[in-house]
């Protein structure tokens, strides 16, 4: 599936149905500078320029202070609210519903509403700090938190787990073969839906 996954910074929040609100993802954000450039990833190799890669947030404190820098140079905010909802990305470790953030975010301010979760996610996305994950409906942390723009993203449909793949030998071909057809591509990104090596392993 070819997607659009991000949005446009200051976009309206979605007040009702989290995991069904349409239109949450539409217009590409700035590519990062670095994309293209060689610049490293802290994924494992699977190819001369091609590597896939799973989280490596072990560290969610430090993980929070390189999303705040990273927000600080483009002038933007990492607000204490952006900071909680990212948190509890992190802290999730894989793509996890906006109902499941609401509920969380409730245990810490029991008067959150679904707006404010909303809110928070769109500046994530905008940023390029955030997936959403349509296959799933559902919102994954980037892995290196560098808005890298990776043209795949392989999703586990049991248990949300998502694994990041920067393959642009192999992007350019299918999107080239793709426009070749005469369909206008809104984004380049490409989903993957199967299942994971542990939930593959528990079938």
């Amino acid at each position: 599936m070819v997607k659009n996954s991000s949005r446009a910074a200051g976009a309206p929040a979605h007040a009702a149905g989290l995991d069904n609100a349409p239109g949450l993802a539409h217009a590409p954000v700035p590519v990062h500078p670095a994309i293209g450039t060689g610049h490293d990833h802290t994924h494992a190799a699977a190819g001369a320029d091609e590597h896939a890669g799973v989280p490596v947030h072990a560290d969610i404190g430090q993980a929070l202070a390189l999303a705040d820098a990273y927000c600080r140079e483009r002038g933007e905010s990492l607000t204490p609210l952006r900071q909680k909802v990212l948190s509890l990305l992190l802290k999730s470790g894989r793509a996890t519903k906006a109902y499941t953030l609401l509920d969380e975010m409730r245990k810490i301010h029991p008067g959150s509403a679904p707006p404010t979760v909303y809110r928070a996610l769109d500046f994530l996305q905008s940023v390029g700090l955030v997936h959403r994950i349509e296959s799933i409906n559902a919102f994954a942390v980037c892995h290196d938190l560098t808005h890298c723009r990776h043209g795949f993203l392989a999703v586990c449909q049991s248990c949300g787990a998502v694994a990041e793949i920067d393959a642009p030998a192999t992007l350019h071909s299918l999107v080239s073969k793709i426009e070749a057809t005469g369909f206008k591509l809104a984004s380049d990104e490409v989903e993957l839906k199967g299942l994971c090596g542990d939930c593959a392993r528990r079938t």
